[in-house]
């Protein structure tokens, strides 16, 4: 039998540790689409479609998800022609990398569908929970024989496993004899992976610190800092698009926390957010913040970070690790806190080549992004994954663009529904 990880990985450790510039990076991106996503979503399906067997679900189960690049990809590899289930899967048309876009528009299975929106990532993320939010629509789709779900972070299936790759690097480091068992560590990363650190906390994990982080779009930084959560911003467009979000999904859970799980209390705060367009949590909830640590990172602060760790540990992170990396610098210069670190490395630097290469300084103007992947495989001696050599020259198989609002529509025509 084949081991589970040469299917889904490329290296045995699955998600092993990288120790460079003073900082352990965890490297979530060696499964079949180079992101940390596929740590949840390889398993989602399976746990999915068990779920909907023991439920007694006769409908056709479409998962429906809003992409800021990685999500959508990491969501078709792991339910491409999983009996039972369809997946479509919307992006920002001019927000992702052109790897991102490659990888997503050749994804191959008869059951998985790719569209293009003409907005950012929190227009297709509304809509998409308007979709989940319209009765009439849900009517229609049970009456064809389909019922929506989700495989983003409105799904609690993808935070779980998130909790359990924290609770491995803790293991991995005390058994190495990094640590000693017991010690604290502080987590750095995206909100996403910092909450699943933060129930790992909850559930006994020995954190100290949880360091959230973010790029100019700093609407969590300017949450921690003011206990205010304000959308109302312009949108920027970064080097670090996976980051690119004005709505965080994963705040509302900790919300519900900070309220003493009050779900009445919750809702409230979200009508504002959506109504108004921000909110403002209590003093009592503010103080419960005391753990969480949030800072941002500028586009040349996350070159530099970039440039830095490869100057001072000969070791290539891509932008949105580097967010994290350079979030963590300004947290030791203002704590003057030394405990170990684990950083998410949330993403392969094969797919951002060409805004790693320039941090790089090898901007390398005449390659394409294909070239740029060549060039970076040089000079970092790390061999180009799979993930990347498979759609060097794969066929385009999906080219649909909609505009946001039309994205009901597209879905309507996509199962067929009159």
């Amino acid at each position: 039998m084949i081991p589970l990880w040469i299917k889904t990985f490329d290296t045995e450790k699955i998600a092993p540790l990288h120790e460079a510039d003073g900082a352990y990076f965890l490297e979530l991106f060696h499964g079949a689409t180079i992101a940390f996503k596929d740590m949840a979503l390889s398993i989602l399906p399976h746990l999915m479609t068990t779920a909907a067997k023991k439920n007694n679900v006769k409908n056709e189960i479409v998962i429906l998800t809003a992409t800021s690049g990685d999500t959508g990809k990491a969501a078709m590899a792991g339910f491409a022609d999983v009996p039972g289930t369809k997946i479509i899967v919307f992006y920002p048309k001019h927000g992702v990398s052109p790897i991102q876009e490659k990888q997503m528009v050749t994804q191959k299975g008869a059951n998985t569908y790719v569209v293009g929106i003409t907005g950012n990532f929190d227009d297709a993320q509304t809509a998409v929970k308007k979709m989940f939010n319209d009765h009439e629509l849900a009517a229609e789709l049970d009456q064809a024989g389909f019922q929506f779900s989700s495989a983003n972070s409105i799904n609690i299936g993808r935070l779980v496993p998130q909790i359990v790759y924290y609770v491995y690097a803790y293991a991995s480091l005390v058994r190495d004899g990094r640590i000693k068992d017991g010690q604290e560590v502080v987590p750095t990363g995206n909100f996403g992976n910092i909450l699943a650190a933060y129930y790992a906390k909850q559930m006994g994990l020995p954190i100290h610190k949880l360091i959230c982080a973010s790029n100019e779009n700093r609407v969590l930084y300017d949450f921690f800092r003011t206990g205010t959560y304000d959308r109302k911003r312009d949108f920027i467009l970064t080097t670090s698009p996976s980051m690119d979000i004005l709505i965080s999904s994963n705040l509302e859970r900790l919300i519900y926390r900070l309220t003493g799980e009050n779900a009445e209390k919750c809702a409230e705060l979200m009508k504002s957010l959506s109504e108004g367009g921000e909110y403002t949590i209590t003093d009592e909830m503010k103080a419960q913040l005391v753990d969480f640590y949030g800072n941002f990172c500028s586009e040349d602060e996350t070159a530099q970070a970039i440039s830095d760790i490869y100057k001072n540990s000969n070791y290539v992170i891509d932008t949105h690790t580097a967010v994290a990396a350079g979030v963590y610098k300004k947290y030791v210069s203002e704590t003057a806190d030394h405990l170990p670190t684990v950083i998410a490395s949330t993403a392969s630097p094969y797919k951002f080549t060409r805004s790693v290469m320039e941090a790089l300084g090898e901007e390398h103007k005449d390659l394409d992004d294909f070239g740029l992947v060549d060039a970076l495989s040089a000079l970092s001696g790390v061999p180009v994954p799979r993930a990347v050599e498979e759609i060097r020259t794969a066929p385009v198989l999906h080219d649909r663009v909609v505009d946001a609002v039309d994205m009901p529509a597209a879905v309507k025509d996509i199962l067929k529904i009159k």
